[in-house]
C-alpha cells in the first residue's frame, strides 16, 4: 500500500484551484469528519448532518476553483465558515417557516393595528437603509446581527484582524445611522 504525504492547506489550495481531483479527494478526506461531526453536533440528525458536509464540499470546491480564499493557510476557517453558514441554511429551512406563521400570530394578537404598521415601516427603512451600504457594510451587519457570529470568525469572513474590526464596526454603524436620518 502506497502511503500519501498529507499536503499543506496552501498545497491543497492550489491543487485545487487548477483543478487536480485527487487534491479535492485529499480535502474531503482532510475535512470531512470534523464537518460532520459539527453539523451533527447542531442539526441532531445523521440524514441532515450528512447533507450539510456534502453541500459544504461542493461549496468549498466551487470557492477554491474560483480563487475566493484569500489566505490559503486559512483553509480551516474557510471549511469551518462556509459549514457554518450551511447549516444555519438548514436551519433555516428546516425551522424558519414555521416559526414566522407563529410569530404573525402573536404580532396580529399582541399589536394594534398602528403599532403592526409602525413596525412595517421600521423594517422597511431599515432594509431601504441597508441597501444604500457597501457590500462589506452589509455582510458585517448581517454576520453580527442577523447571524450573531462571533466577532473573531467575522475577522476572518471579512479578511481583517479582529482588532480592525472594531473600527469596522463603528464606521458602518456610523454610515448607517447617517443614511437612516436622512431617509
Amino acid at each position: 500500500m502506497r502511503q500519501s504525504v498529507p499536503l499543506a492547506d496552501s498545497d491543497l489550495v492550489s491543487s485545487v484551484e487548477q483543478g487536480d481531483k485527487l487534491a479535492e479527494a485529499a480535502l474531503y478526506e482532510k475535512y470531512s469528519d470534523r464537518l460532520y461531526f459539527l453539523a451533527l453536533s447542531e442539526l441532531h440528525s445523521r440524514e441532515d448532518a450528512e447533507d450539510v458536509r456534502a453541500e459544504t464540499f461542493v461549496r468549498i470546491i466551487q470557492a477554491l476553483r474560483l480563487g475566493k480564499l484569500r489566505k490559503p493557510d486559512s483553509l480551516s476557517s474557510f471549511v469551518v465558515g462556509i459549514a457554518l453558514n450551511v447549516i444555519r441554511e438548514s436551519k433555516r429551512q428546516r425551522f424558519g417557516i414555521e416559526s414566522l406563521g407563529d410569530n404573525e400570530s402573536k404580532i396580529s394578537d399582541e399589536a394594534s393595528p398602528e403599532e403592526s404598521f409602525l413596525d412595517q415601516e421600521v423594517s422597511s427603512s431599515i432594509a431601504e437603509t441597508i441597501k444604500h451600504l457597501k457590500p462589506r457594510e452589509r455582510e458585517f451587519l448581517k454576520m453580527y446581527y442577523y447571524e450573531e457570529l462571533p466577532m473573531p470568525e467575522i475577522a476572518r469572513a471579512l479578511g481583517v484582524k479582529e482588532e480592525r474590526l472594531r473600527l469596522v464596526k463603528s464606521r458602518t454603524l456610523q454610515r448607517f445611522r447617517k443614511i437612516y436620518r436622512k431617509s
